[in-house]
């Protein structure tokens, strides 16, 4: 391995980031214990497609000049924030009412929308470009090549995917599923509630730039 590279770095800090709860995996959950797995895979796509867009963008320098910029931060945290507390709307609503509401139903039925959700969600998160630009910094060294890079960007990419669609994977088996349907009023408040924590705590957090 190169000097001016340290993978395993890059790949053990990309992994908590990854796996660990938040608003990307609660929507490949909720997603996927409603809608089935297709729906939940093509989220989860959408996710991966998302922060692979912002790893590339960090590998180019972009994400460290939009980091730089308050104002572009400042509209991705609003537009980030909005869109989850959207998302604990619609939860909410349909745990309220006891039945799927119309949106929710055309995301089941549609695994292309279900992909634009994953998407919108990851690119509207201000915080992957905070992380990209300071995993690039941190296991990354000027004289990396590009080859380097790109190996860096495959290489996260593919865990990312593995990370997303296990939790896919997961979160539509038959048994958890079947939980989901008993208990469904009560999964959509709890997403409800996380969703809209989420989407206060981007909200109201301050974003180092």
């Amino acid at each position: 391995m190169s000097l001016s590279i340290n993978l395993p770095l890059i790949l053990a800090a990309a992994f908590v980031s990854s796996a660990s709860p938040g608003p990307a995996t609660l929507a490949i959950a909720d997603t996927a214990m409603q809608a089935g797995r297709r729906t939940g895979l093509a989220l989860a796509a959408g996710v991966v497609t998302g922060s692979l867009a912002w790893s590339i963008a960090a590998a180019l320098g972009l994400a460290a000049i939009m980091a730089s910029s308050a104002w572009t931060l400042e509209v991705l945290r609003y537009c980030g924030g909005a869109y989850l507390l959207y998302l604990a709307y619609r939860s909410k609503r349909s745990a309220v009412r006891g039945t799927t509401d119309p949106e929710r139903m055309a995301v089941e039925a549609s695994p292309s929308r279900a992909y634009a959700k994953g998407l919108a969600l990851h690119l509207t998160n201000p915080k992957a470009i905070l992380f990209f630009g300071s995993l690039y910094t941190l296991g990354l060294s000027p004289q990396a090549s590009p080859a380097e890079l790109a190996l860096v960007i495959v290489a996260v990419g593919l865990q990312s995917t593995a990370i997303f669609a296990g939790y896919a994977l997961l979160f539509s088996h038959g048994r958890i599923a079947q939980a989901y349907r008993r208990l469904r009023r009560w999964f959509e408040g709890a997403f409800a509630l996380l969703f809209a924590g989420a989407g206060l705590r981007v909200l109201t957090t301050r974003l180092p730039t």
